[in-house]
């Protein structure tokens, strides 16, 4: 490295620091190798860990668009890549209807008249017609975009053959237009929170990153640069609590995320430090289900900090 200068990684994690990310190495440099060799980053990892705010960071660090797609059971072509707009193509074809015979006026033979009428055909199948989905919406954004393809491991696996062509070619075929290339290619985001295992053809085409729950000191400057106007002290409380918790036999440990949104509320309720009483009032942020708000109020003595549990 030239003394003062930061390597492309050190640059990637700075621009993710101004975009509100606090990141490690590792994801700087998958970030940079992403862009660097335009590849598709697969990020795995448990809910809340940060997926999908890496990928928002990306967009806002370089100032792209954000193309967001969020996968669920039963996502097909229609929902992702493309539709047809079938009513707009009735119309125009009504309208053809009442033009064929100007059309074929002055026409001699049939190898002219089918050729004028293939002209109007083809108009019923141009991009006038076609009704961009997010991908499709992706690798036409002139400038570049960020595309996230959340929680690809919701859709089914015959979803990702869908994915196939665009994460190795970067290009999207259209059988009544053809392939579709980008100006500009993408970057593409996939997550997966791993509830299923994703296709080894899918792994190949894409670097992998693993995101687990941030470390103390991380998670503490999370809060501090996110929720404004905490104080230090309850700012430790908030970051010590949530850890220990994760440590207890919940169904659903609370994420990062999670513990961002609470501290937001004990500053909204002026907290100062934790007890009891500003714990039961928000303790809604923290346990999602029925059990855990009973795990969570047992376990009180032992996650309170200085025995204010007690």
């Amino acid at each position: 490295m030239t003394e003062g200068r930061p390597t492309a990684v050190e640059q990637v994690r700075r621009d993710l620091d101004g975009a509100g990310y606090l990141c490690g190495t590792e994801i700087a440099g998958t970030v940079h190798l992403a862009r660097a060799l335009e590849r598709p980053m697969l990020v795995e990892g448990p809910p809340g860990s940060g997926k999908t705010e890496l990928a928002k960071a990306v967009s806002r660090a370089y100032g792209l668009p954000l193309v967001r797609l969020q996968c669920y059971e039963g996502l097909d072509e229609s929902k992702a890549i493309y539709e047809w707009q079938y009513g707009k193509q009735l119309l125009f074809a009504q309208f053809l209807r009442h033009r064929v015979d100007e059309v074929l006026a002055n026409t001699t033979g049939l190898a002219g008249a089918l050729e004028r009428l293939r002209d109007l055909d083809a108009g019923l199948f141009s991009f006038e017609f076609l009704e961009e989905r997010p991908l499709l919406k992706a690798l036409r954004s002139p400038a570049g975009a960020v595309l996230l393809v959340d929680e690809v491991d919701k859709a089914d696996p015959a979803f990702e053959a869908l994915l196939l062509e665009l994460l190795a070619e970067y290009q999207i075929t259209v059988p009544e237009i053809g392939t579709i290339t980008p100006v500009v290619r993408p970057l593409i985001v996939l997550t997966s929170n791993a509830t299923r295992e994703v296709s080894d053809a899918l792994r190949r085409r894409c670097l992998y990153l693993h995101l687990g729950m941030p470390d103390e000191e991380t998670e503490r400057c999370i809060v501090a640069r996110r929720v404004p106007g905490i104080g230090g002290r309850l700012c430790a409380e908030v970051v010590a609590m949530v850890r220990r918790l994760r440590a207890e036999p919940l169904q659903r440990a609370p994420s990062t995320g999670e513990m961002v949104e609470w501290a937001r509320a004990l500053v909204l309720l002026g907290a100062e430090d934790l007890g009891r009483e500003v714990v039961q009032a928000t303790l809604g942020l923290l346990a999602k289900t029925a059990a855990d708000h009973d795990a969570v109020w047992a376990a009180m003595d032992r996650v309170l900090p200085d025995g204010r549990g007690a």
